[in-house]
């Protein structure tokens, strides 16, 4: 009897003991997740206040041509008798630059001019009329065997010389005008709208140090072509004034069509931003400053601060994102202070703000 109630003693208290560690293991666990918890709970986040540069422009490339351009060609076959200019020399519009053997074309004009005169006063009206159509052609012909400029410009080339043979239309030089420049350049369908004549356009060219040279939009064409790629666009035309003489006709260049003024924003992650009473704030990490902003939203992840930051500034995270196994903040790397990256204007050909910079949410930052 004795015995049996010494066992049941016994096995009471190791039932006991038992119970007593599992109870010690319990209270360790939940005491170490307590901990753990308010570790995390106790970790900041923090954000910086990023400056953004926003450009809205077109970007584009191609090469400038001469205000005017006249390819000099002879007008008929002969022989050159004379070549009044060089390269580089000035003439103004109806100055002759070339002239070919005329003396078969001017035999034939004077014996028209005699043959009209010695019948004026026998020829009928009619017979007359006839004549003079005659005699036009012949002169036409005569100015056939002249090269002239058709405007006033400079020779840009000139090929030729005394005693030359050339066939109709033979080229052999070129004039230009040289006031301005000019450009055609292609802007996609879709950035049509944007455009406005007078446009600032800042051109770059390789030939001239990547310096900049400004022009403007003087127009573009009611309807629109398809290019080999299978890209609808219309082709802009552009101007420029004054240009340094380094810049020549046919230099490439690239460059920008300024659709509005280039603007700056502070942007930051919509996370740092707090409210109270429904007034946006935010709160420095230095010094845990409390100050009012004024924001707007930008993208989904981020907003503008339009007043109360001027960028750079460190923020406490004041709401708290939604997660889905990792934060969804789209730029930036991870850190304890939150890197982020500025983002920046422009695309292929029609420029635009670029996503701003943010951090993901990181360890203690900055105190």
């Amino acid at each position: 009897m004795t015995v049996d109630k010494d066992g049941t003693m016994k096995k009471k208290i190791k039932i006991i003991i038992i119970c007593a560690a599992i109870l010690l293991v319990i209270g360790a666990a939940l005491f170490i997740l307590k901990n753990l918890l308010s570790s995390k709970k106790a970790e900041k986040v923090y954000y910086t206040a990023n400056l953004e540069t926003y450009e809205n422009i077109i970007e584009i490339s191609g090469t400038v041509a001469a205000a005017q351009e006249q390819t000099l060609q002879a007008r008929s076959a002969g022989t050159v008798t004379a070549v009044y200019v060089k390269a580089g020399d000035k003439v103004k519009k109806g100055d002759v630059i070339i002239q070919l053997d005329d003396s078969e074309q001017l035999y034939n004009l004077e014996k028209q001019e005699y043959n009209m005169a010695t019948k004026k006063l026998t020829a009928s009206a009619r017979e007359l009329k006839l004549l003079e159509t005659e005699r036009n052609s012949l002169l036409q012909k005569v100015e056939d065997r002249k090269v002239t400029a058709t405007f006033d410009g400079i020779i840009a080339d000139l090929d030729v010389a005394v005693g030359d043979s050339l066939e109709a239309k033979d080229t052999v030089g070129t004039l230009v005008n040289i006031d301005y420049l000019t450009a055609e350049v292609e802007v996609t369908e879709t950035d049509v709208s944007k455009l406005q004549i007078g446009q600032t356009v800042n051109f770059t060219f390789p030939a001239y140090s990547n310096k900049t040279v400004q022009g403007y939009v003087t127009g573009w064409p009611a309807i629109g072509e398809i290019t080999s790629r299978g890209a609808t666009v219309v082709k802009a035309e552009l101007r420029i004034d004054e240009y340094p003489e380094e810049i020549l006709p046919n230099f490439s260049f690239t460059g920008r069509i300024e659709i509005s003024p280039t603007e700056q924003y502070v942007v930051v992650s919509r996370y740092a931003i707090g409210y109270e009473n429904k007034e946006p704030y935010v709160v420095l990490a230095k010094g845990n400053e409390k100050i009012s902003v004024k924001v707007q939203p930008y993208g989904n992840e981020y907003v503008k601060v339009l007043e109360g930051l001027e960028g750079g500034e460190v923020l406490i995270q004041q709401t708290t994102p939604k997660r889905s196994g990792m934060n969804r903040n789209r730029n930036g790397s991870g850190s304890g202070s939150g890197s982020q990256r500025n983002g920046s204007g422009g695309n292929g050909i029609s420029g635009a703000g670029g996503f701003p910079g943010g951090g993901f949410p990181g360890g203690p930052g900055p105190m």
